[in-house]
């Protein structure tokens, strides 16, 4: 337990640290060009997010999402105090590593972000981003494979969502934290976290219509 609880703490730290920390690197560089400073970002998270779930999916299945550890949860895979303590670990992990990114880019530890990410398009946006990402980490059939389709998808949603796929709660409340490129407002977390809620359902849902359906037949 402790081993998979320190795999999800340190894998969340560092996934958000990579998420914020090039979001930063990509803006500082992009002289004002917002889509090379995206592009910069995809390439960046999408890389951390394949090493992150290849090495440490073995420990604790690398959920890094509390939206995954629940589905995990209703289908009987994680118990419900490892769900309580899988949550607690990706959140705290989050944090510290949007804390982190900050400080390696010389700015306040906790710095609250005004980046303002709100309405129906942004939600519809997190509600598509998360249903896929559940669907697709539940279907794949090793580590190695949810490896790279996981973060294929994500590196994808980034360009095609209007919200740049948070898809992940755990990783919108760490984002709260940094005023930089990758942040979003405090007062619009709880949105996003509602839409990426209702993803998860929507996800395992559709995982539940296509496993049905190939027992069936």
């Amino acid at each position: 337990m402790r081993r998979e609880l320190a795999a999800e703490f340190i894998g969340a730290l560092l996934l958000t640290a990579a998420v914020v920390g090039s979001g930063i690197m990509g803006e500082r560089l992009a002289g004002g060009n917002a889509a090379i400073a995206l592009l910069a970002n995809t390439a960046a998270t999408v890389a951390a997010l394949a090493t992150l779930i290849a090495v440490f999916g073995p420990i604790s299945g690398a959920h890094f999402n509390p939206v995954v550890t629940l589905v995990a949860m209703f289908q009987r895979q994680v118990s419900l105090p490892r769900t309580l303590a899988f949550l607690g670990a990706q959140v705290a992990g989050c944090c510290v590593g949007a804390m982190l990114a900050n400080v390696m880019f010389e700015l306040p530890a906790i710095h609250a972000s005004t980046h303002v990410r709100t309405g129906g398009a942004q939600w519809l946006s997190e509600v598509v981003a998360t249903t896929g990402l559940v669907f697709i980490a539940f279907s794949s059939p090793s580590v190695s494979a949810a490896a790279w389709r996981i973060s294929a998808w994500i590196g994808a949603a980034y360009w095609f969502t209007a919200s740049t796929s948070f898809a992940n709660p755990a990783v919108t409340i760490g984002r709260s934290l940094t005023d930089t490129f990758a942040g979003i407002r405090p007062a619009d977390a709880p949105g996003f976290i509602l839409a990426q809620l209702v993803g998860g359902v929507m996800g395992a849902m559709l995982l539940k219509f296509f496993t049905e359906r190939r027992v069936l037949a």
